[in-house]
């Protein structure tokens, strides 16, 4: 599959956030699991980094809930189109990479 670009992507990346909540409901998952298990057998550091790590899974599903929720402004759909390009000569786009004011280097 073939990606076409716009030319402004880094204004306007969309995140996949529906993938991004079930890596973190599955992060969730095995930090609990984690958690639990090292505290059964007697490992509290071990068991408090795990508890760590599970405080920011749970904010990580908590800002991807949020994103999720706010509509499609963060979570276009397929039948959103993408982004139109940016207009004007910007720096980049127009091929004089490095150069200054002038034109020239140097």
């Amino acid at each position: 599959m073939r990606f076409i670009r716009t030319g402004d992507e880094p204004l306007h990346a969309r995140s996949p956030l529906r993938m991004r909540f079930w890596l973190a409901a599955w992060g969730l998952l095995w930090t609990l699991g984690g958690t639990v298990a090292f505290a059964v057998t007697g490992r509290p550091g071990w068991a408090a980094a795990c508890a760590v790590l599970t405080a920011l899974t749970l904010t990580d599903l908590a800002l991807v809930i949020r994103h999720i929720r706010q509509g499609p402004h963060y979570q276009p759909g397929r039948d959103v189109p993408p982004y139109a390009p940016a207009r004007g000569r910007g720096r980049w786009m127009a091929g004089d990479h490095g150069r200054g004011a002038r034109g020239r280097r140097g």
